[in-house]
């Protein structure tokens, strides 16, 4: 690896343009990390920036947001920065498109010399959908056959991906706030796996009777409610309020991604400050169960609840695969170094 390092020094920082990462990561490549980086956090082996999280809002007719992020990575060993604008004015949102700002900069944590920029958009949208899914594999029902997925966008493709890695489903239902979205979806995905996937209308229709449902949308409200869930349901919230949070306390286990992060988002934040639910009424962080701290799943009947937010130490981890990935390969831009 040094070898391999100095050569690259020499040549200048990688960068891994958005559509080679296509190619570079696989959804299983994904699983893998994201497992690998939870892990690390068991371990204690991962250092978050202090503060954890930088914003940028302007408003003032430029409806401009940054958000920055930064972790250290002891065990890879590598340290990176992960820089994100969108653009928002409350009718037009960048946030799920090719068209905001999304890398992350990595540098030598032995030398401070800079090693690569490396496009976001693949990595980011996978991670999102992985890092939640593969807690499926401590807490999910072992035999699910029905998975609901609400929401059909870029975030919904992706956790099907990902559960499609771990599952073989003999029903798929899905819904969307559009007709047309959600018919468009069932039927392309209907081709590809070769499972029925069923648009409905509503997202009871979706949630009641699934082994496995997902709540990913871009809605500010409540979308999912805990009666619709069964006995032994999985629950996967992946955005603000996609269970209604009077019925978190009401589910045998919640779990998730990070406590700390979490309660950086104003909406969980919110919740909690509110008395709707608790540090202590928390059953653990994926991490615990990845390490085998904590249990997994241990009843047929319970309802279970994973919730992520997404950890910037799994961002930087895939993007340092996919610079290595690259170097093997031969792939990417050299851009001259300032030395």
């Amino acid at each position: 690896m040094a070898a391999a390092r100095s050569g690259a020094e020499a040549k200048g920082v990688l960068f891994v343009p958005y559509r080679e990462t296509l190619g570079l990561l696989s959804v299983e490549d994904a699983l893998a990390v994201c497992e690998q980086v939870y892990l690390m956090h068991a371990r204690g082996s991962v250092v978050l920036s202090s503060p954890p999280s930088f914003k940028l809002d302007v408003a003032d007719g430029f409806h401009n947001h940054w958000h920055v992020k930064s972790v250290f990575l002891k065990e890879i060993p590598a340290t990176g920065v992960r820089v994100y604008n969108y653009y928002d004015d409350g009718v037009r949102n960048s946030v799920g498109g090719l068209d905001c700002t999304r890398y992350i900069v990595l540098s030598d944590p032995g030398s401070g010399v800079p090693v690569a920029i490396v496009d976001e958009h693949w990595s980011y949208a996978i991670r999102s959908a992985a890092a939640a899914v593969i807690a499926c594999r401590w807490l999910a029902s072992k035999d699910a056959k029905v998975l609901g997925l609400v929401g059909v966008g870029t975030m919904g493709a992706n956790v099907l991906r990902c559960l499609c890695a771990l599952y073989r489903f003999d029903e798929i239902r899905c819904t969307s706030r559009r007709n047309e979205t959600r018919h468009a979806f069932a039927e392309r995905w209907s081709k590809e796996l070769g499972v029925p996937v069923v648009a409905k209308d509503s997202v009871e229709e979706v949630v009641r009777g699934a082994d496995i449902a997902v709540g990913g949308t871009t809605s500010r409200d409540v979308v999912s409610r805990e009666p619709w869930l069964q006995p032994g349901a999985t629950f996967i919230s992946l955005a603000r309020r996609e269970l209604d949070p009077a019925g978190w306390r009401k589910l045998d286990k919640v779990v998730v991604d990070s406590w700390e992060f979490n309660m950086l988002q104003q909406q969980f934040r919110r919740m909690v400050e509110e008395g709707q639910f608790s540090r202590g009424e928390l059953y653990g962080e994926i991490h615990e169960l990845v390490s085998g701290a904590k249990k997994g799943r241990e009843r047929a009947d319970e309802r279970i609840l994973i919730h992520t937010t997404g950890l910037v130490s799994q961002d930087v981890a895939l993007a340092h695969f996919l610079y290595r990935r690259a170097l093997e390969k031969g792939l990417g831009i050299w851009l001259p170094a300032a030395k």
